[in-house]
C-alpha cells in the first residue's frame, strides 16, 4: 500500500465499514468474512512487514479469498486504512486509575504503546479526517473521561488530548527512528566519533551527550521522553487550572 492518510475514502462507505452498517444480503452471494476479519488480516500484515505490505493481493492471500472478492467485504484501499487505523484503537485497556494527572499520563503511555506495537499508525496522518469508528470514538472518549474532575473547559479538555497524543506520538517517533540495530550503530560508530567530535569545538554536545546516553544506556529513550514530557505538561495543565473547581 503506497503512503496514504487517513480519511481519503467516501465518507458514506467508510462510516458503514466502521460500524458494520452493511450486513450481507440473505438474497445475495453468502459472504464468509466480516469487515473486522479483513481489517485484521491487514493490520497483521502491516505490524509484520510496514504499510507498503499491505495490498489488496496480499491481505486476500491472508484469507485465502480471491483478490477481487476482498472488494465485496472493503470498499477500497483508502477505506481499509480507515479500517486498520480503527481496529488497533479497539483492543482491550486496563481501567484508568488515580487521580486526573495519572489518568492523564495512563492514556499518554497507552498511545505510545499502541505505536509501539504498531509503527505503521505513524505514517498515517488522521487528525484533519479521523475514521470516526468505534474504536477511534471510544479511544478519544477515554481520553477525555481521564481528564475529569481537573476543572477544564470542554474546549480546553479536547485541547489537553490533542496536546497529550502529541507529545506521545513524538517520543514514538523517536523510539523508531532510533531502532532495534540502535546498540550496534554506536558500538560500530564510537569510536570514530571519538576522533572527531572534539571537547573543545563542541563541549556542551560531548559532556550532554554523554550524561544523557550514561543515565538512558541510550541516545535515546521514548519511555524517558515521555515520563519528562508529561511532567512538564500535567505542570502547566495543574497551575492553569489551579483554584478552578472541578470540571
Amino acid at each position: 500500500m503506497a503512503r496514504a492518510a487517513s480519511g481519503g475514502g467516501d465518507p458514506a462507505r467508510t462510516l458503514a465499514l466502521l460500524w458494520d452498517l452493511d450486513p450481507p444480503s440473505p438474497r445475495g452471494p453468502r459472504q464468509r468474512l466480516r469487515p473486522a476479519q479483513v481489517g485484521d488480516a491487514a493490520v497483521a500484515l502491516a505490524d509484520a512487514q510496514g504499510l507498503d505490505a499491505v495490498t489488496v493481493r496480499a491481505v486476500a492471500a491472508q484469507l485465502g479469498v480471491a483478490p477481487m472478492t476482498l472488494y465485496t467485504y472493503v470498499p477500497g484501499r483508502d477505506e481499509l486504512l480507515d479500517l486498520m487505523v480503527d481496529l488497533v484503537h479497539r483492543e482491550e485497556l486496563p481501567a484508568l486509575r488515580g487521580g486526573w494527572r495519572e489518568r492523564a499520563e495512563q492514556v499518554a503511555r497507552e498511545r505510545l504503546d499502541r505505536a509501539r506495537r504498531h509503527p505503521w499508525l505513524l505514517e498515517v496522518a488522521t487528525r484533519r479526517r479521523p475514521p470516526l469508528g468505534p474504536g477511534t470514538i471510544g479511544t478519544y472518549e477515554r481520553e477525555l473521561v481521564a481528564l475529569d474532575g481537573a476543572g477544564l473547559s470542554d474546549v480546553e479538555r479536547d485541547l489537553v488530548v490533542v496536546l497529550l497524543g502529541d507529545v506521545a506520538d513524538g517520543a514514538a517517533r523517536g523510539g523508531t527512528a532510533a531502532g532495534a540495530q540502535d546498540a550496534d550503530w554506536w558500538a560500530a560508530s564510537g569510536p570514530l566519533l571519538e576522533r572527531v567530535l572534539d571537547p573543545a569545538r563542541y563541549p556542551r554536545a560531548v559532556r550532554v551527550g554523554a550524561a544523557a546516553g550514561a543515565e538512558q544506556g541510550a541516545a535515546y529513550d521514548p519511555g524517558r521522553a515521555l515520563a519528562f514530557a508529561l511532567d512538564r505538561v500535567l505542570d502547566g495543565v495543574a497551575a492553569l487550572v489551579a483554584g478552578r473547581p472541578p470540571a
